[in-house]
């Protein structure tokens, strides 16, 4: 697999400093970087993409999930519709400008950012889940040949092997969502994941998700702009998240108190959103690119990966890997299949509207999610951004 965007990375002296440590992380690293040694199970294989059963099962019924979410957003209330509309103001402001923010927002604004993401979250998780993205993410291309689902479940069996994940660990998923990847993960090894989420919409479904699959899965509401998280220290065996740290107010307090409830010798994985060298702030056609797709994808900051390692290595991680984890370092084409289905559903949701067979707001809502994806693609084409930064870090022994 190429990558175009492969940060070697030197090791921080201080806490990993002396000879022994520094071998083990080196090798750690070159194993690391080496890609998925495939050490989980592989049994009945389908398609030839190295998924197996226990893939396939930790998996919802597309049809169910369906059903009950287009039945929730058909009996949305107008105060809801309203709330989710207004939510999108968040994605025009960025963390960085705090004037801005608080222009915007008032005085209390990281509050205010907590209820618009309720609100945006709490109905485009069931947006999402009409299509192949009920995760809400869309996944690094790791194969050519995969869908966007199967393409999900190849990352997410990547992150495994790549912290280490077994029997009865415990490990911790920051912006959990529906727990559907924390299904795949237990699933997939006998981990038990505690997931977080700001929405309690969203972490009522992950347990009720978890508790039908009988798996020992936890999940919390928490806002993890609010500190300290509800864990004691050396708490957990590993961490991942997925597509939620632009919603992060303080990268360096997060990944400190991350540093805290992990064990020593703990591996973490961060895929997400970043700037890339290629994007210009100067540049107008740039500019407006940003403006269109970030209240699209639901991003409020614009990291770097470079940000990203900094703040890790500050907190004390050491960084074992950097890198865009789609193929050519182009997510576009899962992009354009994801943004091609909900155009083609956009067109038979205006037609129902239209009869009156559909409420009105069905309208409202199928125009702004499909507002700008091809907005997105461009920008991934240019290389200008990504949403598959994948990096894995670790906390020394």
């Amino acid at each position: 697999m190429h990558h175009s965007e492969n940060h070697t990375i030197p090791l921080p002296t201080g806490r990993a400093s002396d000879s022994s440590d520094y071998d083990a992380l080196t090798a750690e690293k070159q194993r690391i970087s080496a890609g998925p040694s495939s050490t989980l199970s592989t049994k009945k294989t389908h398609s030839g993409l190295g998924l197996s059963h226990l893939d396939r099962i930790s998996q919802p019924n597309r049809l169910n999930t369906f059903k009950s979410s287009f039945k929730y957003l058909y009996d949305l209330t107008p105060q809801q519709v309203e709330d989710f509309m207004a939510s999108y103001v968040i994605y025009n402001l960025d963390w960085a400008d705090e004037e801005q923010m608080i222009a915007a927002l008032g005085p209390h604004y990281r509050k205010k950012v907590g209820e618009c993401l309720k609100a945006y979250y709490g109905v485009m998780n069931h947006l999402c889940a009409l299509g192949d993205v009920e995760k809400m993410y869309i996944p690094p291309f790791m194969n050519k040949k995969a869908t966007v689902l199967e393409n999900q479940l190849l990352y997410e069996r990547a992150v495994a092997e790549a912290i280490d994940l077994k029997k009865g660990d415990r490990v911790l998923d920051l912006g959990c969502g529906r727990g559907r990847v924390a299904a795949h993960m237990a699933t997939l090894t006998g981990a038990n994941v505690t997931g977080i989420n700001i929405d309690p919409n969203q972490v009522a479904q992950a347990r009720e998700f978890s508790a039908e699959r009988g798996l020992r899965n936890e999940f919390v509401v928490q806002d993890f702009n609010t500190l300290p998280l509800p864990f004691a220290n050396n708490s957990f065996d590993a961490f991942y998240q997925i597509q939620a740290l632009s919603l992060c107010k303080d990268l360096g307090q997060l990944f400190r108190e991350l540093y805290r409830v992990l064990k020593p010798g703990a591996k973490i994985s961060l895929l997400d959103w970043v700037s890339l060298p290629g994007y210009d702030p100067t540049n107008s056609e740039h500019l407006e690119l940003m403006r269109r797709v970030k209240p699209l994808i639901g991003a409020v900051g614009t990291p770097t990966p470079a940000i990203f390692e900094q703040e890790l290595e500050d907190a004390g991680f050491v960084v074992l890997k950097s890198e865009n984890a789609s193929v050519g370092g182009l997510q576009a084409p899962l992009i354009d299949r994801v943004d091609g289905y909900f155009r083609a559903m956009r067109q038979i949701i205006l037609g129902l509207v239209k009869m009156r067979v559909l409420p009105a707001h069905f309208k409202t809502l199928i125009n702004r999610l499909c507002l700008d994806g091809q907005a997105f693609v461009k920008m991934d084409k240019m290389r200008l951004i990504t949403t598959s930064y994948w990096i894995v870090a670790m906390k020394p022994e």
